[in-house]
């Protein structure tokens, strides 16, 4: 189970001229590695989901990713690419020393660890791809199909203030927040770590990537796809999903039919963070994933 353990170490990392700050937790010789997701969130709530896993024997690093936490912050759009990003992650990979490691990557860190994994499979005992697509035009047709349960009369309105950029409507934003109880968090009361790194959201990259809110996607990664490249993918990947993921079992199933060697759980009552929301089902098949692709039993 989650719980909050101050990071045994804190790094500071050079990249592209910018000081990005990384956490590492315990001493063991395998890594899990985490790429949260956002863009533009401190890592706080994926760190402090996963730091537990030092009671294993393993060692997690996870880092505040450009732009967030207590990293720089730069006002430059020309940074909020997936391709700066992957680069990113590779320095601060070799700036820690970490060697071959297990990357877990959480809904946007999903996206970021498929490309990472293209880019660098050398580097990888096996991928968890959490809560995360390979296909964003798949997601939003999945994405209407989430809003359309509001009622035709909901999505009409909020298609409305779509297009006239009155985004920070009132009814606008208490269906946004509906959608977010429903798909995001099913918790009553998100937890500490959840809220600290909302509540820290830098809107800069993620207007530049994603979009205003997390069921409109109008940024850079809109058309991203990269389901015609998976099947170069041969690291081991384990691939996690809500029952009532905002980010759909139906674009978990696209991945797992895409890859040439992966498994897929869905949790049920559960949505975009099953760590949180079951934690009891989680860790399980988390750490018997990581036992059989590393040296930890």
């Amino acid at each position: 189970m989650w719980r909050e353990i101050p990071p045994d170490d804190r790094f500071e990392v050079q990249v592209d001229g910018y000081r990005v700050v990384a956490y590492s937790f315990g001493s063991g010789d395998e890594v899990v590695f985490c790429l949260n997701g956002g863009p533009g969130l401190p890592c706080d709530y994926l760190r402090e989901a996963h730091s537990c896993l030092i009671d294993r024997g393993y060692r997690v690093v996870a880092f505040d990713q450009l732009g967030t936490g207590a990293s720089d912050r730069p006002h430059d759009d020309t940074l909020w690419t997936i391709s700066r990003y992957v680069e990113e992650t590779e320095t601060v990979r070799k700036a820690l020393g970490l060697g071959k490691v297990h990357l877990l990557g959480h809904s946007w860190g999903g996206w970021l660890g498929i490309d990472y994994a293209l880019a660098y499979p050398q580097n990888l005992k096996s991928l968890v791809l959490a809560d995360t697509v390979a296909d964003m035009p798949h997601l939003i047709s999945e994405l209407d199909r989430l809003r359309s349960a509001l009622g035709s009369e909901t999505v009409a309105m909020m298609q409305k203030h779509e297009a006239q950029g009155t985004l920070d409507h009132p009814e606008y934003q208490a269906a946004v927040t509906i959608l977010n109880y429903r798909h995001v968090c099913r918790l009553p009361d998100w937890p500490a770590p959840v809220r600290r790194s909302l509540e820290d959201w830098n809107m800069g990259p993620y207007g530049t990537m994603q979009g205003p809110n997390e069921f409109l996607y109008t940024g850079n990664l809109k058309d991203w796809n990269r389901i015609p490249d998976l099947a170069d993918m041969h690291v081991p990947t384990l691939i996690i999903v809500g029952e009532h993921d905002e980010l759909t079992p139906a674009c978990a199933l696209r991945m797992k039919l895409a890859l040439p060697d992966a498994e897929l759980k869905v949790f049920a009552n559960a949505s975009h963070m099953p760590f949180y929301e079951q934690p009891q089902d989680y860790y399980p098949v988390l750490l018997d994933f990581l036992s059989r692709h590393g040296t930890v039993q």
